[in-house]
């Protein structure tokens, strides 16, 4: 049917375009004055042609003949081949014919005949084919093979489209066969997605969210999935290290890295870098970092900043096991990627700056590039006043630099003094950018004082009227021996020294002894005493130090290095400073909230009690998620310091007071 259709088309139709050429004169003048006049029924040579066929040929034949044409198509779907080109042929007629009676001269292709004898049919076969064969395909086969299979079918029927049905069949068949396909099984995606993520198939996930894309708003489905799978293996993650992670920061936070960039991969993959999905993402990391299993222990809430901080620390801090420089702003990128999820970013900034703090006055900083790199991406990540202090820090270490060489060079410069500086340093900083507080009362060793008096001098010389106050829980020396078989170095902390250098005099102290000479609390000084102990170059036959314990030199002392450290932080001091820092940030975030409804109230001069709320955490969120508990006594704060008062009547309302 469809050869000889087909056949005797083409002939027909160039026979009517060459007769149509031949009457070119006919048609321009006759023809159309005829047509201007208003005159129905005439028509150019080639539409009268096309009519001709339509009501003589395509009126009893049309049925049969687009019968024939679906089950060529069929019989392609089914893994046959075919002649497409008798198919084609049966397209181009079925649009040729579409032309009006009633206006044969309009411009332009009317598709109404293929509309209506061609495409409507192939549409409603199209919808029984894949009806029948998705149902059974699923019956027989697990998800990800049907996946395949749509994707496969999808493709073919483009490539349809563009060998031999018309152009504008391609939107309407695409949306038909996603209904089909994918819309009516959409739950089935749905249960399966889980597995798929549970088992790592990134190829599948990928065939899946581009299916799916395809199904209107399907993609919220997944993306609330993606975002509870991936909160949980996060928290999994934590859980999983045990109780190691609330003290190890490295493991701590290699965990949680990890799973982030795990699934950050899987979105730029899977699928495509959509920003549902990442949004998804971010909802679920910032779950997992502020709340889960280290940080819902009593009083750990805020420990994940904390531990990020002491993360920093260790790769910030000079030790022989430093990566190298690229290494090292790769792990710094890694740790800003986890810090971006941080709530509290307030408390990172507290035990970061300690850290740095400790790190500059101990000058063992592994990278002086890397220092800076990293308060630079910090201010790119929270903005100027965040590193403001930090920025401090480094200019001080910059100063104190400039001031020791000008205080050798005045020392030199006095031709009387004997004083020797070569490994006398001092640093000078200002007591607003550093997180350091005044230490306990102790007596500096005489064998300091002259240095100490005469740096004294030189400062009050270069800054009239400022005052400095001894920072010696934090300053350290170095101890040349010459008591024991060999000559060593002891590097010392300046209570280790001022302890010390008691025994210049006489082999054994009491501890009474020892206070009296160092002014230092007993209990501080029984924990320095602990560690000279325990590095075996102090003895005592008592089990527990008290004030009558008797310590003696110990002068069979010996060790394998030359040069012996025994300037190890005292735990305790560690555990109050941990507390102490813990406790300034309360502190910090009061001053700060009182701060912002101050600036909200001037700027509404009269606002809701819940409307001040959301602006207060709107302005704050950035540093910290402010509790709605603290809030409200911050107002009833500045309510008694009258800075706001309640509106009569409307206890709901507040009123600034200028």
């Amino acid at each position: 049917v469809l050869k000889f259709y087909t056949g005797v088309w083409e002939e027909y139709q160039f026979s009517s375009r060459v007769l149509n050429g031949i009457c070119q004169y006919l048609n321009r003048h006759w023809v159309k004055r005829e047509n201007d006049e208003g005159k129905k029924d005439i028509y150019d040579i080639y539409s009268l042609a096309l009519l001709t066929w339509k009501e003589c040929l395509f009126r009893s034949t049309h049925k049969q003949v687009t019968n024939s044409c679906l089950k060529l198509i069929e019989q392609e779907r089914d893994g046959e081949t075919i002649n497409t080109r008798l198919i084609s042929g049966v397209v181009d007629c079925y649009v040729e014919l579409g032309i009006k009676p009633e206006s044969p001269q309009a411009k332009g292709q009317n598709l109404s005949i293929y509309k209506e004898y061609f495409e409507s049919e192939f549409l409603a076969d199209t919808e029984r084919y894949y009806t029948a064969e998705s149902s059974n395909f699923l019956q027989n086969n697990p998800v990800p093979e049907y996946m395949k299979r749509v994707e496969q079918r999808l493709l073919e029927e483009q490539r349809r489209v563009s060998v031999y049905l018309h152009e504008s069949t391609q939107d309407e068949l695409a949306r038909k066969c996603e209904q089909v396909l994918i819309k009516k099984f959409l739950d089935v995606f749905f249960s399966e997605f889980l597995d798929l993520l549970q088992n790592d198939r990134n190829e599948d996930l990928a065939r899946m969210y581009m299916l799916v894309s395809r199904a209107g708003n399907g993609l919220a489905q997944l993306k609330g999935r993606f975002e509870t799978h991936v909160r949980s293996q996060g928290l999994a993650a934590v859980a999983k290290c045990g109780d190691a992670a609330f003290n190890d920061p490295k493991m701590y936070v290699l965990a949680l890295l990890d799973s982030h960039n795990k699934y950050s991969s899987m979105v730029q993959h899977s699928f495509c870098g959509d920003t549902g999905f990442l949004q998804s993402l971010d909802k679920a990391c910032g779950h997992f970092v502020n709340s889960n299993a280290v940080t819902q222990g009593p009083k750990s809430s805020s420990r994940s900043p904390e531990l990020l901080a002491r993360f920093c620390d260790s790769l910030l801090r000079k030790s022989s096991k430093n990566p190298d420089d690229t290494e090292l702003d790769e792990a710094l990128q890694d740790v800003m990627i986890i810090f971006r999820y941080v709530e509290d970013k307030d408390v990172f900034q507290k035990f970061y700056s300690k850290m740095l703090a400790k790190r500059l006055v101990a000058q063992n900083s592994a990278s002086d590039d890397a220092e800076a790199s990293m308060i630079s991406k910090l201010k790119q990540a929270c903005g100027f006043e965040y590193t403001s202090k930090l920025q401090r820090m480094f200019q001080d270490m910059s100063l104190s630099k400039d001031l020791n060489e000008r205080f050798r060079q005045h020392v030199t410069a006095s031709a009387s003094d004997s004083l020797s500086l070569e490994n006398f340093s001092i640093m000078v900083l200002s007591s607003g950018a550093w997180p350091f507080t005044q230490g306990p009362p102790f007596a500096l060793p005489m064998e300091l004082q002259r240095s100490y008096s005469r740096f004294l001098t030189f400062y009050a010389s270069q800054h009239n009227g400022r005052k400095l106050n001894w920072l010696y829980q934090l300053s350290k020396g170095e101890l040349v021996t010459h008591c024991f078989k060999n000559r060593y170095t002891l590097q010392t902390s300046t209570y280790q020294m001022a302890i010390l250098l008691q025994y210049n005099t006489t082999t054994s102290h009491s501890v009474a002894n020892l206070q009296a000479s160092t002014q230092l609390r007993e209990d501080l000084l029984i924990q320095v005493l602990m560690i000279l102990l325990k590095g075996k170059l102090l003895l005592c036959e008592d089990d527990e130090l008290t004030s009558e314990s008797v310590l003696q030199l110990n002068m069979a002392f010996r060790s394998k290095k030359l040069r012996v450290n025994v300037n190890v932080p005292v735990k305790a001091e560690q555990r109050l400073e941990q507390e102490a820092t813990h406790k300034n940030v309360e502190e910090d975030r009061k001053l700060l909230i009182q701060a912002a409804i101050v600036r909200i109230m001037k700027m509404r001069k009269e606002q809701k009690h819940q409307t001040l709320l959301g602006e207060v955490f709107q302005q704050l969120s950035s540093r910290f998620k402010p509790k709605v508990p603290v809030i409200k006594k911050c107002i009833d704060i500045l309510i008694e310091k009258e800075y706001l008062e309640r509106v009569e009547g409307q206890k709901d309302i507040y009123r600034y007071l200028a």
